[in-house]
């Protein structure tokens, strides 16, 4: 299969199976997801993926969450990629082959994130287990009080929150410290749970980088319209992707909530899979 020149996919109805297929989830599962948030059902508490020490962590998100999205235009520009670069690297790999690289990809995109929520929560949760290794209300108070900790209230959380301060409050004014110590105990436990709850990611995008990355490896002169407009190679545009996400990433854009790091793992699992097959296809030639 020969893409020296300008790279142009098929219509949907010819895709290879596996590359339809995906497709055709990622819809079901974000039809699904809309309809059931009407009905006060959250399919990403059960299917995204949470850090392993998350109350809602299950060993089955490392796969579901790449099929979930969490708005139109996420899923929308997600699903175009599957459709621009999937097809040609089903039809270079076959099916199973393709469909091994899409969820290892995947799966690299959730450790590398696992990583970056390692050590942007460490701190922090460090500083809950010593509140809660020496709990008086001046430590309690010290802690509540911080930026870190404020800022980890997640909205939905919020109400919750707020009803503790009452609560809290009244138990000072009223002088019964052990009382105030009490709800001071099991909000740090609600807290940690809801903190570490709320770290939570959705997406096929590390495994698009992945199928981006490899599709720059096995036909890097090939030509693609960037936003449909200006012609770049796609090994350049590789680049370029990699190094975006990698300046964004260090960045830390408290505002950003895309997982930029994640991205970067998918790229550089698929880089190193294309590296791995190409190595093994030699041995045979």
């Amino acid at each position: 299969m020969n893409f020296n020149n300008r790279y142009q996919p098929g219509r949907f109805g010819f895709l290879p199976t596996v590359t339809k297929n995906i497709i055709i989830i990622n819809v079901i599962m974000f039809l699904a997801t809309m309809a059931l948030q009407t009905q006060g059902i959250d399919l990403v508490k059960y299917l995204g993926l949470h850090y392993f020490s998350a109350p809602d962590f299950k060993p089955h998100q490392f796969v579901t969450y790449i099929f979930m999205h969490g708005s139109f235009q996420h899923i929308f520009f997600n699903m175009f990629a599957v459709y621009i670069f999937g097809q040609v690297l089903e039809q270079t790999w076959g099916p199973k082959r393709y469909l091994i690289f899409y969820l290892l990809t995947g799966f690299g995109a959730a450790l590398a994130q696992y990583v970056v929520i390692h050590f942007g929560a460490s701190e922090l949760l460090s500083a809950i287990n010593a509140v809660q290794d020496n709990l008086t209300l001046e430590n309690f108070e010290a802690l509540v009080n911080s930026t870190d900790f404020q800022h980890g209230i997640s909205p939905s959380f919020s109400v919750e929150f707020n009803d503790f301060v009452s609560n809290y409050n009244n138990a000072l004014r009223s002088h019964s410290d052990n009382r105030a110590v009490s709800l001071a105990s099991q909000f740090l436990i609600d807290y940690k749970n809801q903190y570490l709850n709320s770290q939570v990611v959705v997406g096929a995008s590390g495994s698009l980088f992945g199928l981006l990355g490899a599709f720059g490896m096995l036909f890097p002169n090939s030509e693609l319209y960037l936003y449909f407009l200006f012609p770049i190679k796609a090994k350049w545009l590789v680049i370029a992707y990699g190094l975006i996400e990698l300046f964004s990433g260090l960045r830390n854009d408290p505002m950003d909530n895309v997982a930029h790091f994640a991205h970067l793992g998918g790229l550089i699992v698929g880089i190193i899979l294309v590296l791995i097959w190409r190595k093994d296809r030699d041995k045979f030639y």
